[in-house]
């Protein structure tokens, strides 16, 4: 990674809703409010125990970019963070952060990255899934992805990242796999899911992976994004750090990644993308980079690949095949965005004629043209492609003056002939130009043939608005005008559940919140039983007491427990007590609480 720069810009802090005013209409519905109150001081003691555990994890195997960068984005071990306090530290670096409820579909989180807005998961991992979880969390967005922003090459390439997402085609299968992933991490984050619950969620997913058989542009760049984002290596295949978000702030996988025997490490290329990955498993492989600006390299050799800069018949073939809303670009600049049905080519492959389905809008640099929604074409829409017959340039090319010396001229009958011999025909009673251009001809009373006479538009069908271009000379993934055309007007029918505690839990929450006024106290703060500032030994070691008493107390509860016996010096009977019970638990529990345990007896406490 490249040394950190450090950048002038001093913005000002932004509230929440102001992150949020700043953002395009339709990206606002997906932005969620992070109500601090909600997190319960178990959440807190989850959040503390992970990044202790992980800052003894990484010591020696994250990138040193990692830690300066926890401090310098606002990211802190003792508590959840506050995403006013992250925006206040991002905006130093030029960029911000809006707080999201779940995963987005991946065309919205990419804009988002675009824009230079880090996403961040509102939700806090459960208890119960503190080792791994497959739902996006405040620890994985937070902690994982924040802290390499302030490497002004890794920034780059991540906001380039999210430029390119933002063009990439999915296909139709892309979207079941996104709401079957999002469906499967709500479920597991549920309490009291059953077994047949979670079963059923994990093969719907599986179902609908396998279904998808063809991995569109979308899906090869969430595996280049997987591998390096998410799950990337920096330096040599036989030394390397660790900077991929995923790993950062999983507790398992920081340790298993790097055992050489049981993950393969390969050097990054762009054959990564032909690698796929299963979110529930842990990683047999994974890609070492040299340096972030490898990452930008390996980047824009799939970019040159994609159908935004190829265009083509190939390209419109993608789309067609895709089955989703997409938008062609032809050389005269005008942006026709809907789901492309048909095509018809040439012997030499060039496209002649295209259609769509459904809504269809056109538009120029991003704005819908006045009219031409996708209400107006709400049947579709189909038009010729190439060269005219006695024509030198591009019918887009010509001023209204040289039309008319080629008889083309509004209120007048109008008949082009193709060199594909595709025939247009009909009274030319609208012409749209822009920046010097012809862009779009409508005729009224129309009918439009192809070379064998077969009918491509028929004049009981109304008038016929004919995109102008030569060839098509982009295709990109979704709408052109994005808040006319919105393809997503809510973050999914599938809502993250809320949690409603009853009075046992918000008692064990109680005691949670206790030991962090015991903390407090140790620190030098007035906490609840600390009239004076000086902690009291005898009341911790009652409290203690209590706490063992209750036959289903929290592992975590009894650790941090054990914690301060250990800080407040308490007797060695209590503390050996108190290792004891978390010793009896481990030997029971199942294999994630028994890791969880180990890191803390162990790592943290060195017993």
């Amino acid at each position: 990674m490249s040394a950190f720069q450090e950048t002038e810009n001093n913005s000002p802090s932004m509230t929440q809703q102001e992150v949020i005013d700043s953002l395009p209409t339709h990206l606002r519905p997906f932005a969620a409010f992070q109500d601090y109150s909600q997190y319960t001081s178990r959440d807190h003691a989850v959040w503390r125990f992970l990044l202790h555990q992980l800052n003894i994890n990484l010591s020696d195997s994250a990138h040193t970019t990692y830690f300066e960068g926890l401090g310098k984005t606002g990211i802190g071990l003792e508590k959840i963070p506050e995403i006013e306090h992250i925006n206040a530290c991002l905006n130093e670096i030029g960029w911000r952060a809006v707080v999201v409820d779940g995963f987005l579909p991946p065309a919205i989180f990419m804009e988002f990255q675009a824009l230079k807005v880090l996403v961040i998961a509102v939700n806090m991992r459960s208890f119960e899934h503190m080792l791994y979880t497959p739902a996006p969390d405040i620890v994985h967005e937070s902690a994982g992805h924040a802290p390499f922003i302030i490497d002004i090459d890794y920034a780059e390439f991540l906001q380039r990242f999210g430029e390119l997402g933002m063009k990439a085609i999915s296909n139709y299968s892309d979207m079941a796999v996104y709401e079957a992933v999002r469906s499967l991490s709500i479920v597991k984050e549920i309490p009291g899911a059953s077994k047949q619950e979670i079963a059923a969620a994990e093969e719907h997913l599986k179902s609908c992976s396998e279904n998808n058989t063809i991995p569109s542009e979308s899906a090869l760049l969430a595996r280049l994004h997987w591998w390096t984002v998410e799950y990337g290596l920096v330096g040599e295949v036989e030394d390397y750090r660790i900077y991929g978000a995923g790993l950062l702030s999983s507790l398992g996988e920081s340790q298993q990644c790097l055992d050489d025997d049981t993950v393969t490490k390969l050097a990054l290329t762009v054959d990564a993308i032909n690698t796929s990955y299963d979110i529930t498993a842990a990683q047999p492989q994974l890609f070492v980079t040299e340096s972030c600006r490898h990452l930008s390299q390996i980047l824009e050799v799939y970019g040159k690949e994609m159908c935004y800069l190829r265009g083509g018949s190939s390209a419109l073939q993608e789309a067609i095949e895709a089955k989703t809303v997409n938008t062609a670009v032809t050389n005269s600049g005008i942006q026709v965005s809907g789901m492309f049905s048909a095509s018809l080519s040439d012997a030499v492959g060039n496209t002649i004629y295209y259609n769509t389905s459904g809504g269809t809008q056109l538009a120029y640099q991003g704005e819908e043209l006045f009219g031409h929604g996708i209400n107006y074409h709400a049947a579709g829409f189909g038009s010729p492609l190439g060269r005219l017959r006695g024509l030198e340039r591009c019918l887009s090319d010509y001023t209204v003056d040289e039309l008319k010396r080629h008889q083309i001229e509004l209120g007048t009958e109008v008949e082009l002939q193709y060199l594909s011999g595709i025939q247009v025909r009909g009274t030319l009673i609208g012409l749209i130009r822009k920046n010097q251009k012809n862009i779009l001809m409508t005729f009224t009373d129309c009918t439009v043939l192809d070379a064998a006479n077969n009918t491509l538009f028929d004049p009981s069908w109304g008038n016929f608005d004919m995109a102008i271009g030569d060839e098509i000379i982009s295709i990109e993934g979704g709408s052109a005008d994005i808040s006319k055309f919105p393809l997503y007007s809510a973050p999914s029918n599938t809502a993250a559940a809320l949690i409603e505690y009853d009075d046992a839990m918000k008692a064990v929450f109680a005691d949670y919140q206790q030991v962090r006024e015991y903390r407090k106290a140790i620190h030098g703060k007035k906490g609840t039983h600390d009239h004076e500032g000086t902690p009291d030994k005898k009341d911790l070691e009652s409290f203690a007491a209590s706490i063992l008493a209750k036959p289903d107390a929290d592992w975590l509860l009894i650790y941090e427990t054990l914690e301060l016996a250990i800080k407040f010096e308490c007797a060695e009977a209590d503390q050996q007590t108190l290792v004891e019970r978390l010793k009896t638990i481990q030997s029971t529990a199942n294999e994630e609480v028994t890791t969880l345990i180990n890191h803390a007896l162990n790592r943290q406490l060195g017993l």
